[in-house]
């Protein structure tokens, strides 16, 4: 297994690196210290083609220019704040607003857009890259200085753990994912309408017009959101179901997770026989397929588009602030954080 270090771009005169991580079956995995970013997963079809899984540029400056989160980690707290601000031991935090009235994703200097410190990890079990980050107090609106660390690993199984540990010295917020397009065609060479996705999963959020839920939890039965036995991503992008209707046709949705670390949830595209299998201690995923995706760029030598990939964010349920029905993200003082998910590539 090996790792490989190269400079990416600069970002305010600092040094941004791409690290490629590699193990002996080819698979490679290559990212930056600029947002955590995943630019590239390799891995091979069916027929021993070696190509790229994922949604990334070739340019640091794009990633800055494109609120996509390609790739990116996602912090201090993924999805959607209502109005901006929540409450919090008797206190009211106002954080930035950066989609109309409410913070997403951390805001504009959220995780996605920061320079991580990096080093990295070698061993005879597995390869990979420890980035650490302080967020100081007050940044973007958030109380509490949080040391983050997120851990990429690549073993010989062909599989890529992401694990995230945190750390606050006030009671804080915290939801932390990773922004991973996945397009299992290679090379984007389709959209992933036709991706079959399985999920173990009952219940899903409702969402309003700001796809902010709703704090009403549904169910799967009956509607395009049940994957328990599998169905194909267009099955939901042509529905007239008024939830995937109300995201621009498709899927922007919290799911509750039945299991854990029991393959919950399997996406496999049945012409390049890639199968991705995504394994989590995480409460819950949420679902996107690319149906907000701007088309007035280029990215891996093709035109971006609506569905050109799925995000599969393995998180707590967004805006738990506002929803004493969810399951808390607060973070009390000195209390340690962490997750972790595990991606497996096979080939069917």
């Amino acid at each position: 297994m090996k790792v490989f270090q190269n400079v990416f771009g600069k970002v305010n005169g600092e040094d941004v690196y791409a690290y490629t991580l590699k193990n002996d079956k080819g698979i490679e995995v290559t990212c930056l210290n600029y947002g955590c970013v995943i630019t590239k997963i390799i891995t091979p079809d069916r027929k021993g083609n070696y190509e790229n899984i994922v949604l990334g540029f070739e340019e640091l400056e794009n990633y800055e220019r494109y609120s996509t989160y390609f790739g990116a980690v996602v912090g201090r707290v993924a999805g959607r704040i209502k109005g901006a601000q929540f409450e919090l031991d008797g206190n009211t935090y106002t954080l930035v607003k950066n989609e109309q009235e409410n913070h997403l994703h951390g805001g504009f200097k959220g995780f996605s857009y920061v320079v991580w410190n990096a080093k990295i990890i070698k061993n005879e079990k597995e390869t990979g890259i420890e980035f650490t980050y302080t967020s100081l107090d007050g940044e973007e609106g958030y109380p509490g200085t949080v040391h983050v660390k997120v851990i990429y690993t690549l073993n010989n199984a062909n599989e890529f753990l992401i694990r995230y540990e945190a750390q606050s010295d006030k009671t804080t917020i915290l939801n932390v994912t990773n922004h991973t397009y996945f397009n299992l065609s290679g090379n984007l060479k389709r959209d992933v309408l036709q991706h079959t996705l399985k999920m173990n999963s009952d219940q899903f959020l409702e969402l309003n017009e700001q796809l902010l839920p709703t704090g009403e939890i549904l169910d799967v039965i009956d509607t395009p959101f049940d994957f328990r036995a599998g169905r194909q991503i267009k099955e939901g992008v042509y529905s007239r179901y008024y939830q995937n209707e109300l995201v621009g046709k498709g899927y922007d949705h919290p799911f509750l997770l039945n299991s854990n670390y029991d393959q919950e949830i399997i996406l496999w595209d049945e012409e390049s026989g890639r199968k991705l299998v995504v394994e989590t201690d995480e409460i819950g995923v949420v679902l996107y397929t690319g149906n907000q995706l701007p088309s007035d760029f280029e990215i891996c030598g093709v035109q971006s588009k609506k569905y050109l990939g799925i995000c599969l964010e393995t998180q707590g349920l967004p805006d738990a602030i506002h929803h004493p029905n969810f399951p808390s993200y607060i973070l009390n003082k000195n209390q340690l954080f962490s997750s972790s998910t595990k991606y497996t590539f096979r080939i069917e």
